[in-house]
């Protein structure tokens, strides 16, 4: 059983347009029981003077993860989620191609949640860390 709420890849890219997402290439790929994945292009908009992939855009990328998973396990009618907390580790550099998040859930509470954003190249190779935690707030009517 899946812990999104109808949850599909078109609905998740039709939240993207005029957003960060949209001006820098996120776009979601699947949907999956317990995760959602994301690519973004290693290029002009995302590197850092020296040709790498900029640390922030790796954070940018991981908070968009999050923050979509966390709104995905909620009734948006009723509540809306966002981020208290990130951090990254950044630990390999990617010159060009497209790198590829995986957001899962560690905890989905009632007030709160957090989730760990596993970013790697195309190769496979491990390039980032993240961990956000989320607050669920609930709309005022």
């Amino acid at each position: 059983m899946s812990i999104f709420k109808h949850v599909t890849v078109e609905a998740l890219n039709k939240w993207s347009p005029n957003t960060m997402a949209e001006n820098i290439g996120i776009e979601f790929t699947a949907v999956g029981e317990d995760y959602l994945e994301a690519k973004m292009p290693v290029d002009h908009r995302t590197h850092q003077p020296m040709g790498l992939l900029h640390g922030g855009a790796s954070v940018a990328l991981a908070e968009t993860m999050g923050s979509v998973a966390a709104m995905c396990c909620v009734d948006i009618t009723q509540q809306y989620c966002v981020g208290l907390e990130i951090n990254a580790n950044h630990i390999k550099s990617v010159r060009s191609g497209f790198v590829k998040g995986i957001v899962k859930a560690i905890h989905i509470g009632k007030k709160t949640q957090v989730w760990e954003i596993r970013i790697t190249s195309e190769e496979n190779q491990l390039v980032c860390v993240s961990r956000i935690t989320m607050a669920v707030l609930d709309r005022k009517n």
